[in-house]
């Protein structure tokens, strides 16, 4: 079966299965909250013992948590880490953060600390904590002697504060900018995922899948962690990138949006923080560090429509469905991710939907904000191409180009096209795009996703045994059909 990068995802190759998806947590008195996703009952289960990927679809409103199917599918071990991406904006400065160098993004390398060192400290400080302790314990002894002889001392946790830059700091400041939507579609079905505040117009960013059953004839309700609850509409969505935007029918004054990340300074090792409503939970707070960049996935909206294809962000932070479309932050709280698919081991006997094993997937955010302010322009997505049908298989060594196109009568390479321009035949397969290694159709989708229309890349292929490079200009495609 072949595909066409173009994003004909839903005419061409064998459909991925989905992957399920998570939500967020209320607060006091700020007009914000958690999310959701959806994932669809009756997809085909892997066998017993087999990983696969699946979108985090929207957990259905009606049933309780973790009774719900959900939909996977098998998904090669990706290529390593690679390149970033395209975007360029950002939120600087903040204080002190939790678990991380001190040093963010525009920095160089980490100063290094010897393991000596660290037990040094360690020491010291346990050290240090004897001292204060013995000799408090010595003043409250003396002071209650005299009384009643007790040396019990309470400590008022009212009074406690949380630094900024601590897990808990980043928490309470997110968390009013984290909503938990309940898409209800007009058939009935429906499911709850997360989204997040990403202007003060009112606009809220998400993935596709959490809103997909009510984006024609439906319902959608927005609900912030202070527990107000506020309608929405759908302004656009784009299918192929699995992002979607809504916009509050009636914003309330004072949105916070949430600010946004670097995708393309994030490194391995980076601390995580995930917000959402897995199950159902909304306003749960997980947290992890980035453990790949650049992974290739695929994965579907449950409702047997067109694949999504990313390169995405790897997190060990636990999400779960439930969690899709929430934001994945780094130590700083600023949004680098959308949290959207998850690795499963498959359905064990007893199992109903998949969960966290630690293997998360998220929507580089420069990607994300580049779909999201398309769509609220002009409604529809536009996607870069390279104008060439790939094959879908798994393990192909790279990307092969088909033998014919997608359509009955199309061309494998579209003529006048970009890779036509660039000399690319039936037959070629593409290894690397730019500095990436590509080892398939899916890969290579997901990678020319992250450019944008015009760019110029480095192509990589092998013909007749021979290596050649070629520079290609990408076209662009508007719209998901």
């Amino acid at each position: 079966m072949s595909r066409e990068n173009e994003g004909s995802e839903g005419t061409a190759g064998e459909a991925v299965p989905p992957v399920p998806s998570v939500p967020p947590v209320p607060s006091a008195d700020a007009p914000q909250g958690p999310s959701a996703s959806t994932s669809a009952p009756g997809q085909p289960q892997p066998p017993e013992g087999e990983a696969t990927t699946t979108s985090m679809g929207p957990v259905p409103a009606s049933a309780p948590p973790g009774f719900q199917s959900a939909a996977g599918a098998n998904w090669p071990p990706p290529p390593p880490p690679v390149a970033p991406t395209y975007a360029h904006h950002g939120a600087d400065g903040g204080a002190p953060v939790w678990g991380a160098p001190e040093q963010f993004s525009d920095q160089k390398s980490p100063r290094k600390r010897g393991m000596g060192g660290l037990v040094a400290a360690v020491a010291a400080a346990a050290l240090i904590a004897g001292g204060i302790g013995g000799a408090f314990g010595y003043w409250a002894a003396d002071r209650n002697s005299a009384s009643s002889g007790s040396t019990t001392v309470s400590a008022d946790a009212q009074g406690f504060k949380r630094d900024p830059g601590t897990v808990a700091g980043v928490a309470a400041r997110a968390l009013p900018s984290v909503v938990t939507i309940d898409a209800q579609g007009g058939d009935g079905e429906g499911g709850t995922g997360t989204g997040f505040v990403y202007d003060k117009q009112g606009h809220i960013l998400t993935n596709n899948h959490v809103v997909a059953s009510a984006a024609d004839s439906g319902q959608l309700t927005v609900t912030f962690s202070n527990g107000k609850k506020y309608d929405a509409e759908v302004v656009g969505r784009a299918q192929g990138y699995d992002v979607a935007v809504l916009k509050l029918k009636n914003p309330p004054p004072g949105l916070a949006p949430l600010p946004l990340g670097n995708s393309d300074h994030v490194a391995v090792g980076d601390s995580t923080i995930a917000i959402g409503a897995p199950f159902g939970l909304s306003n749960t707070v997980t947290t992890g560090i980035i453990s790949a960049k650049n992974r290739p996935v695929a994965s579907g909206d449950g409702a047997g429509g067109s694949n999504s294809y990313m390169s995405a962000l790897q997190t060990d932070a636990s999400i779960n469905p439930g969690n899709s479309g929430g934001p994945l932050l780094d130590a700083r709280g600023a949004v680098i991710g959308i949290n959207s698919a998850i690795q499963s081991t498959g359905s064990g006997l007893g199992q109903t939907q998949a969960g966290s094993i630690g293997l998360g997937f998220a929507i580089p955010i420069n990607q994300a904000t580049n779909v999201a302010q398309q769509l609220i322009k002009t409604g529809r997505p536009v996607y870069p191409v390279i104008g060439a049908t790939v094959r879908m298989d798994e393990r192909s060594g790279g990307a092969v180009i088909s033998d014919r196109g997608a359509g009955a009568d199309a061309d494998a390479v579209v003529r006048g096209g970009p890779a036509d321009k660039a000399g690319l035949r039936p037959g070629d397969v593409i290894t690397k795009f730019g500095d990436t290694v590509i080892d398939s159709g899916p890969s290579l989708i997901g990678e020319i996703w992250t450019h944008k229309p015009g760019d110029r890349v480095t192509l990589t292929y092998q013909r007749d045994g021979r290596t050649a490079t070629t520079e290609v200009t990408l076209g662009e495609r508007k719209g998901d059909n």
